[in-house]
């Protein structure tokens, strides 16, 4: 179970890397400060702009639910096991 969590959690590392390299900033920075893309930003596509933006918040959060059910899935199992108890 610990390894389809942490390989779920490996491939959407991996998809939310992809998904925030193919944004456009959106500060402006130099491209628009010299009409790089920030007239094409205007006029261009916005929903797919924001198609990737919830993409985006839905991967980090899906992130952070595998993490919190892979921390439950390991305490639980070491607990089973035995592995956390302390002798004495």
């Amino acid at each position: 179970m610990v390894t389809v969590l942490t390989l779920l959690i490996a491939l959407n590392c991996i998809l939310l890397m992809i998904i925030v390299l193919i944004q456009n900033p959106k500060g402006g920075g130099v491209d628009s400060t010299f009409g790089g893309q920030g007239a094409n930003q205007m006029f261009g596509a916005a929903r797919s702009t924001d198609f990737i933006e919830k993409l985006t918040w839905g991967l980090a959060i899906t992130m952070f639910i595998l993490a919190i059910l892979t921390a439950i899935v390991v305490t639980n199992s070491a607990g089973d096991s035995g592995l956390l108890s302390t002798q004495g």
